[in-house]
């Protein structure tokens, strides 16, 4: 019997959202990354833009192991959702690079600090900003599949590449013909519950 690893297996989890989120970059240029594409402005890399501050801020300042990165967009008077768009001077190798020094001090943290280690949340209200390092993790694990799967939506509008890389898909097997029908068949479907209403 395999013996638990509660670290390793968050990490795992958090590493393949990572993972996923990055590689719904590649083989786009600079406008698809950045441009918007739902109303309220989801974009693919200011997903991981937002990411990085994330886990500098749950998995580092959280515990008292701030990283020293300058996140301006997080400072107060800094304008709403600043961490969710990149600015056209703000490259995409910064903010690539920004996220993976992000993961390799959010890693240190899980690595030295028991997982029942107690943190305060500087942005959480005063009385209620106690944490576990278990309970950030899980939390930071639960944020970035989330946006994993907002990138892979976005990706998907784009070009039709979906899946969690290019070796995992994870869809159903079928040729553009089969998904066309399937589609199909789910509109169909929809429209018919509709006309119950």
């Amino acid at each position: 019997m395999i013996a638990p690893d509660p670290k390793a297996d968050l990490l795992f989890y958090l590493q393949s959202a990572r993972d996923a989120l990055l590689w719904k970059l590649e083989g786009l240029p600079e406008y698809d990354i950045r441009r918007p594409l739902t109303p309220t402005g989801t974009n693919l890399l200011g997903l991981v833009k937002h990411a990085a501050s994330v886990e500098l801020g749950y998995l580092g300042d959280t515990f008292g192991r701030p990283s020293g990165e300058p996140l301006p967009w997080l400072d107060d008077g800094a304008e709403p959702n600043a961490d969710m768009w990149v600015t056209a001077d703000e490259s995409r190798e910064y903010i690539v690079e920004l996220y993976r020094r992000a993961w390799a001090h959010a890693d240190a943290t899980i690595e030295a600090l028991a997982l029942d280690t107690v943190g305060r949340v500087p942005w959480w209200p005063d009385g209620r900003d106690e944490v576990t390092l278990h309970h950030a993790v899980v939390r930071v694990v639960a944020d970035t599949h989330r946006h994993a799967g907002h990138a892979d939506i976005v990706r998907e509008l784009m070009d039709g590449a979906v899946g969690m890389s290019k070796g995992n898909t994870s869809m159903a097997p079928g040729d553009s013909t089969w998904w066309e029908d399937y589609r199909n068949r789910v509109e169909r479907a929809a429209r018919e519950a509709g006309r119950d209403v």
